[in-house]
């Protein structure tokens, strides 16, 4: 996960919402066991998109006043966010081919 950079409530709005690129928030636990699945596809992505897409991770234990202003009811919870604001959402584990459709629109496009 070193290539992830977490983030926490005093850096989300510079690491997120104020950055040219879209960013792509994985909001996990460390004892979600469906998070610890997906965080592979995310690397995978990070990957794939370098130069794209920021990619960052929150700890809804460490950062739980970000969880709730965005409504984040469940973990893992992916939300796409492009000029400062949430376009899109995916809660749960997902395969990366549903990922990389509801997201890639957003990210080929730029």
């Amino acid at each position: 996960m070193a290539n992830i950079p977490e983030i926490d409530e005093g850096t989300f709005e510079s690491e997120v919402l104020t950055g040219p690129d879209p960013v792509l928030v994985d909001f996990s636990a460390v004892w979600c066991g469906p998070c610890k699945m997906l965080d592979p596809i995310v690397e995978e992505l990070a990957s794939e998109w370098e130069g794209k897409l920021k990619v960052v991770k929150i700890d809804v234990d460490h950062s739980p006043g970000i969880a709730m202003q965005y409504q984040v009811l469940g973990v893992p919870t992916l939300m796409l966010f492009v000029d400062g604001e949430s376009r899109e959402r995916i809660t749960g584990f997902q395969p990366k081919k549903r990922i990389v459709s509801k997201l890639g629109p957003y990210i080929n496009s730029n």
